[in-house]
């Protein structure tokens, strides 16, 4: 592959050559379009930058900033810097989560609307067990079964479940795209929060199962706005090093909102026949906080750069780094990279455009972006596979097929939310670890290493209705394989299929690449909650889970040759990544990656050398 040209006035002929070049990555060569500048043309270019977008001010943080963007492992060196400049970026070379709290509260906001998500689901789980009675549409008993009307109604029960996943899919996510441009990250959210707001309320407040439908078919359009939205302005947000962590907030709160949406059916149960009006509507309580909060937020400094508004971009970075030289260091960087992404998008004799049915077309059609239509869309595909939702949205009804009442079916849902012995969530406790191995193991690494356990113990699950109900162990077993295998989901496809999917876009891309991935997550989603309720009936309990079971290691075949790793590298780092055809990729998995692994794990060969289909710029032999 040719060298990668640099941005400058004098090579523009031959950086447009490059990144033809580059568009089809086949060494894995990634590298800094700043590398190899001469000092002068360096220095010019980003005087000539900072005057242009009315940032003279801070031209000596610019200039400082640029060269440790060029050189980022000699900043030591430098003698540009003085002691404070070299202290502030040891602070963040050692220290990496060290930042101002301007980020950790904006990330804060961001987790607040996950929790609107986990309650959302839970409140419905709840109110499967009376809402059904309340209108007439059970779909078990013998009022059902004498008027014939059992199919029936699990169809409409399982369409009202699904009813914001089918929403998502087809409209809320979609809208994403066009209110992200309009709005910024921040007004999407908001409209978002809105929606979540009323659409509970109005849940609790109907009359028949309608109203319930068309409730819920505008909790979806919340739910979507913030699905989209939410992980792509913590991506931009974040820190490269800690990008993952603060990314899987998402994660975290969502099994957050469930363990308050399961609490909130808890207690309410006992409130006679308002108690699911009660676990519907609780849900609107996280969305005042997001309502209020996120007025106060920054904006997306990515988005601000998106819109030519590089000085509000570079105030936007001022609030979420340390220092001013590294938000001027991380704003030109971002600058540079995205240069080199709009031309190796011209390269490939695509013309730049802000219409979104062209730019929904490009998701398939140019090739760096169609390998990140296609890893985040198995990906989002694969959290539907696994199983997960089978438990968010029907625990209470499994557990009640399982032997137990109402109360108990409750209480055993709610254990899947929580230990019983330190009163937390399972989903909420096991995330954690993933806090420090998702940006250390990497994404990937975790999705391989947990997708045979959740085969192993969702298997397990289903294997245990074989033992007799008389038996204590029946109910006990059930769910001793579910919290083991929400277990080792917490810290794999939990956390890292909004992580990853926010991250694989150009920022061209990255809204309708995002809507994509959610869309995706919630069709297959709305698929699972339409058909299981049926699926429970004509499979049995075993069956299904056996079902889900066997997905997982389809699951595991595809993320192992599809999916590249995206851990520890800037967003428009992830253009040369995502350059790698998919076939060399998949090749070098099966002929050296899986060769590799199986000669360390398992005959233990230990001089064996991992081999590497990247390298990077920088990188530490």
């Amino acid at each position: 592959m040719e060298k990668v040209a640099h941005e400058h006035v004098d090579h523009a002929g031959e950086r447009r050559q490059s990144l033809v070049s580059m568009s089809r990555n086949v060494t894995g060569e990634i590298q800094n379009p700043l590398a190899g500048i001469p000092k002068d043309a360096l220095l010019r270019d980003v005087e000539q930058y900072a005057h242009t977008h009315y940032l003279h001010d801070a031209l000596p943080f610019f200039t400082k900033g640029a060269l440790v963007a060029q050189a980022p492992d000699r900043f030591e060196s430098m003698t540009e810097l003085d002691e404070n400049d070299r202290e502030v970026l040891i602070m963040e070379r050692d220290h990496r989560w060290k930042h101002p709290k301007s980020l950790y509260l904006t990330i804060l906001l961001n987790s607040i609307s996950a929790a609107i998500q986990g309650w959302d689901q839970t409140g419905s789980n709840g109110a499967n067990l009376s809402f059904p009675q309340a209108f007439g549409i059970a779909d078990i008993g013998a009022e059902c079964i004498a008027a014939g009307t059992c199919e029936r109604n699990s169809w409409i029960i399982g369409a009202i479940n699904s009813a914001p996943y089918i929403t998502i899919a087809l409209l809320a996510g979609w809208l994403s795209d066009p209110l992200n441009s309009w709005i910024g990250r921040r007004g999407t959210i908001f409209i978002g929060a809105i929606f979540s707001l009323v659409a509970p309320i109005g849940q609790a407040l109907s009359q028949s199962w309608p109203q319930i439908l068309i409730c819920r078919i505008l909790l979806g359009i919340g739910m979507g706005l913030k699905e989209v939205t939410v992980p792509v302005y913590s991506a931009e947000n974040a820190p490269t090093m800690i990008r993952g962590a603060l990314v899987m907030s998402w994660q975290l709160f969502v099994a957050f909102g469930i363990m308050l949406g399961f609490s909130a059916n808890l207690i309410v149960v006992n409130t006679g026949d308002i108690a699911w009006r009660l676990q519907l509507g609780s849900a609107f309580i996280p969305a005042v906080p997001l309502i209020i909060g996120i007025y106060f937020a920054p904006e997306s400094p990515r988005w601000l750069i998106k819109k030519g508004q590089h000085k509000k971009a570079y105030q936007s970075l001022l609030r979420l780094r340390n220092s001013p030289l590294q938000a001027a260091r991380d704003l030109y960087y971002i600058h540079a990279q995205i240069k080199a992404e709009d031309a190796m998008i011209e390269a490939q004799s695509v013309a730049k455009t802000d219409n979104m049915i062209t730019r929904f077309i490009e998701l398939f059609t140019i090739p760096r972006i169609r390998r990140a239509t296609q890893a985040s869309g198995i990906i989002m595909t694969a959290q539907q596979m696994c199983g997960i939702n089978i438990i968010a949205f029907y625990s209470s009804t499994i557990f009640r097929q399982a032997g137990a009442n109402n109360m108990v079916a409750l209480l055993v849902s709610w254990g899947f939310g929580m230990r019983h012995a330190d009163i937390m969530l399972v989903m909420f406790i096991f995330a954690f670890p993933a806090l420090y191995t998702i940006d250390t193991w990497g994404r990937r690494t975790l999705l391989i290493a947990t997708f045979p356990c959740m085969f192993l113990t969702l298997l397990g699950a289903g294997l245990s209705f074989y033992i007799p109900e008389s038996s204590s162990a029946h109910l006990g077993m059930i769910a001793a394989f579910i919290f083991v295998f929400v277990a080792f989901y917490s810290p794999g496809e939990g956390p890292c299929a909004f992580v990853y999917s926010a991250e694989v876009f150009p920022l061209s891309h990255r809204e309708i690449g995002m809507s994509w991935a959610v869309a995706t997550n919630n069709f297959w989603a709305a698929v699972l909650g339409l058909t299981f309720p049926r699926m429970l009936q004509q499979f049995t309990p075993t069956g299904s889970f056996g079902f889900y079971a066997g997905l997982n290691l389809v699951a595991l075949s595809w993320i192992f040759m599809f999916m590249p790793e995206t851990k520890q590298r800037s967003l428009e780092e992830l253009d040369y990544v995502f350059a790698v055809p998919t076939t060399v990729h998949a090749k070098f998995q099966l002929s050296q990656a899986l060769p590799w692994w199986v000669g360390k794990y398992i005959l233990r060969k230990k001089d064996t050398v991992e081999p590497q289909l990247y390298h990077f710029d920088g990188d530490v032999e």
